[in-house]
């Protein structure tokens, strides 16, 4: 299958996100008991765009930042280090009350003690993001964009959030741009609000080209009925998302690309890491392999980054399923939860198995 991206676009990829800051503590400690922390910028829809962006495609974040915040600042930096240009509203903080960047502080564990994340969320920026704040006919229309990405947490992190990520996949649409989705179900944040997210995620996926997610996923966002196939083993799963991406085509026929990781966890930082990819007509799958782990925060949005760069590239689908495997790989031996690549051959390295030294 060959996907014809749109040409002559300022943009390979675009991304409306909620930037924040991740703090986890060194030396692959608990929170509770620990003296020293990195703090590190971070968003799941930006992770995914750091594999483009790194491999040298023109990226875009549309964000909201606190007006004069220290935090605004290293996040602004943090983007710009990462080669993407940002735009978005400087909101005003309104005192120690008032709004402020995301808070996410992550166990990344250690051995046979598994990793715990606490999301503090309160006050969120990120909240606030109006269609009103972006000229989408300049960004969509002057501009362009090839592909743009957007995840289930930024969908539903609010009700205008919602509201903005649909008007985005619209405008997309009109302008032949492809829209790629990963639906990332949240239960805390669908409590009370199943019937709103689940028409806003009905329409956003209607209008995609490329849906990402488990099954879970697709039952609890789109209320595609889940596959027949029992057992948990890894065989019976990718069996239960073939079985069920059936369904999801017919109900969402625009779509051509279907994809979800597969993850078994031996202990916290060794994992059996495996990949299926449906495109047109055919399944392509990665067997779970081993994998070493030192967070395994973020490898799913490294793998949906490598997928879209290969298809960015133009290369054959099969070569999609395996640079996104190799990309996740990547993130899960990094402290930051996205991938920083130093060049395709890196990847590919890892993808081939071959950890000797570069001399």
């Amino acid at each position: 299958m060959h996907i014809q991206l749109p040409k002559n676009r300022a943009y390979a990829m675009l991304v409306p996100t909620s930037m924040g800051l991740r703090i986890i503590p060194t030396d692959g400690q608990p929170v509770y008991c620990s003296h020293t922390f990195k703090m590190t910028v971070t968003s799941a829809e930006s992770n995914v765009a750091s594999v483009v962006s790194y491999l040298g495609f023109p990226v875009k974040v549309l964000t909201a930042f606190v007006q004069g915040s220290p935090l605004s600042r290293m996040i602004k930096d943090n983007l710009a280090s990462r080669h993407m240009d940002f735009e978005g509203p400087e909101i005003k903080s309104d005192g120690p009350w008032g709004v402020r960047h995301q808070i996410n502080v992550a166990d990344s564990g250690y051995g046979s003690r598994g990793p715990q994340v606490y999301n503090d969320r309160a006050g969120e920026v990120g909240r606030h993001l109006y269609v009103r704040d972006f000229d989408l006919d300049r960004i969509f229309g002057q501009e362009g964009v090839q592909i743009m990405h957007m995840s289930g947490l930024i969908g539903a992190l609010s009700a205008e959030t919602g509201h903005f990520c649909l008007e985005l996949a619209r405008s997309a649409k009109k302008v032949g741009t492809f829209i790629s989705f990963d639906l990332n179900y949240r239960a805390s944040f669908w409590k009370n609000r199943e019937k709103e997210l689940r028409e806003i995620f009905t329409e956003i996926a209607s209008l995609s080209d490329i849906l990402v997610g488990n099954e879970e996923d697709f039952q609890l966002c789109l209320g595609i009925k889940g596959p027949e196939t029992g057992g948990r083993d890894l065989a019976d799963k990718i069996e239960g998302f073939k079985e069920m991406i059936g369904r999801v085509k017919m109900t969402f026929p625009n779509a051509s690309v279907f994809a979800t990781t597969l993850r078994q966890v031996v202990h916290t930082n060794r994992h059996l890491w495996g990949a299926v990819l449906s495109e047109g007509d055919h399944f392509h799958i990665v067997e779970p392999r081993e994998i070493v782990v030192i967070d395994r925060i973020g490898g799913g949005d490294g793998f949906v980054g490598g997928l879209l760069y290969g298809i960015l590239k133009g290369w054959k689908p099969e070569k999609w399923i395996q640079f996104g495997w190799a990309t996740g790989a990547l993130v899960t031996t990094l402290l930051t939860d996205y991938a920083q690549p130093d060049g395709e051959e890196q990847i590919w390295r890892i993808w081939e198995g071959n950890a000797r030294v570069k001399r």
